[in-house]
């Protein structure tokens, strides 16, 4: 007497359902990969040649058709942009070859490289949802203040990198949607204008604000804000700019090897 066995899902004697399965899920997941390397695109191609004039790489996959973003001011913003302008700089190829790393020209603070390096980001402020600019010093945002515990640095004197007195604390600049502090207010010695200093850059204590990334003669060199109660992107872009390429380029010896 034979024994007859029922193979549920079978389609071929070769082919059923549980191997179809793994073939489109093979087929959607390297599908997956494709899209995510294309959108990752959108950021990053094209790119420079590496020489002026030059070529543009689009590499591969190709970069993505434009997304188009309705922003709530009514302007349009689009992902990629190929006519979004970059990031002004002032420097040269350190070598002849395609890639090498650029070295600043001029003023190495202002030379828009390496940690220096700036986006030409919207020229406008942020907004909190209200409508309301989001960054302002503490003489506009009058409900907000400097906890009691906290070491209130407004008067205090500001010391560079090389402990000297570069300034005096001027504000305290409040992120009113984040409720932080974003920036210090301060004013250089021998400056005319303030500048900001980006709270991270630094460090409160007693007896005043002491900032490691620049000298006191570089402070009056600190990009401007067009207006004194308020920041654009774009400044806030420069002036961090300006504070990252202080902690390598405010001394040559902050370009030599630690050992």
């Amino acid at each position: 007497m034979g024994t007859t066995f029922t193979e549920t899902g079978a389609i071929t004697q070769y082919v059923d359902v549980a191997q179809l399965v793994l073939y489109v899920f093979w087929g959607f997941f390297a599908g997956l990969i494709y899209y995510l390397l294309r959108e990752n695109h959108r950021e990053g191609y094209p790119m420079d040649a590496g020489r002026d004039p030059g070529p543009t790489q689009e590499g591969w996959p190709p970069v993505p058709e434009p997304k188009r973003f309705e922003m709530h001011d009514g302007q349009v913003f689009l992902s990629p942009d190929v006519h979004r302008p970059d990031g002004d700089y002032s420097a040269a190829p350190a070598h002849r070859f395609n890639g090498a790393p650029l070295e600043p020209v001029g003023d190495p603070l202002l030379a828009g490289v390496g940690p220096g390096a700036w986006a030409a980001r919207a020229d406008v402020p942020d907004m909190t949802h209200h409508g309301e600019v989001k960054i302002v010093p503490l003489r506009v945002a009058s409900d907000h203040g400097i906890a009691s515990r906290d070491t209130d640095p407004r008067g205090l004197p500001v010391f560079d990198a090389a402990g000297d007195e570069a300034g005096t604390v001027l504000d305290m600049w409040v992120d009113r949607a984040e409720m932080m502090f974003r920036y210090i207010e301060l004013q250089p010695r021998g400056a005319s204008q303030p500048v900001l200093l980006p709270i991270n850059f630094g460090v409160i204590k007693a007896d005043g604000v002491h900032v490691h990334a620049l000298y006191a003669h570089q402070f009056a060199n600190v990009p401007k804000t067009r207006s004194p109660e308020k920041v654009t992107f774009l400044e806030e872009e420069k002036i961090m700019a300006y504070y990252g390429a202080g902690l390598l380029y405010a001394d040559p010896d902050r370009q030599e090897p630690l050992v």
